[in-house]
């Protein structure tokens, strides 16, 4: 179990390190701002929707390791999904990180490369910076111009 954790935190860290689509896209219709008050995530969410596809997405922003984390691998994932598998990705996601219900191996296999983040989970003031990003991107998808808040 602790090979698994520390694979779990290299993956983490080579996210916030060197986080993917960590740019503004070219031809982005659509931007969501996010904060976190509480530990001071910022981020803006950029992406491009053609054909109800996410042909393009990225953030910039500062944040904590878990926030970025969470939005390098999520433009990773999202990309080229339709919206509605993107909130789809969003809402296993956020099932599993809230921790509300026992979760089976196969329920966190159908995570992907986000399953690194379940253990968020057990860090209850953790789960608002993994979820930010997402919370964002819901409010791009919308085309809400509103900021969003995990308070």
């Amino acid at each position: 179990m602790s090979e698994l954790r520390e694979l779990y935190q290299t993956v983490i860290l080579d996210h916030y390190k060197k986080p993917r689509n960590y740019r503004k896209p070219e031809g982005a219709n659509r931007l969501a701002e996010g904060r976190n008050p509480l530990c001071g995530d910022h981020i803006k969410v950029w992406a491009r929707i053609e054909d109800d596809r996410l042909a393009d997405v990225g953030f910039e922003g500062s944040g904590c390791a878990i926030s970025t984390a969470s939005a390098s691998l999520m433009t990773e994932i999202v990309k080229a999904k339709t919206r509605d598998e993107a909130r789809a990705i969003f809402t296993r996601f956020r099932d599993v990180v809230l921790g509300g219900q026992q979760v089976d191996g196969a329920e966190l296999a159908s995570l992907g490369k986000l399953e690194v983040l379940a253990g968020v989970r057990e860090f209850p003031a953790r789960v608002k910076c993994a979820t930010l990003a997402w919370h964002a991107l819901e409010a791009a998808l919308e085309g809400s111009s509103e900021s969003v808040s995990t308070e």
